[in-house]
């Protein structure tokens, strides 16, 4: 199964509540990707983090070119690895 984000709801700072395919939800804490990466500084102004998007691959994006994987966020929110030989 591909997992995709359905659904994503800005809940403060650097945090998201996430929707998945599987029925699955969960939050996710981005402040540590988002201070990691220099392509990702713009979203250090909160206003900037908020106005995300998903592109057609429900992949997280950004205007400044930082995106976050559904595959990553699905194992942040919800604690579980994705099984890659028996997707």
């Amino acid at each position: 199964m591909i997992v995709t984000v359905e659904k994503a709801n800005y809940l403060s700072d650097y945090q998201l509540h996430l929707t998945f395919n599987t029925g699955e939800s969960g939050d996710v804490d981005l402040k540590d990707l988002v201070f990691k990466y220099k392509v990702a500084t713009p979203l250090r102004d909160i206003e900037n983090f908020k106005a995300f998007k998903f592109d057609e691959w429900a992949t997280l994006t950004w205007d400044c070119g930082f995106d976050v994987a559904p595959e990553l966020l699905y194992e942040r929110a919800t604690g579980k690895q994705i099984d890659w030989f028996n997707t």
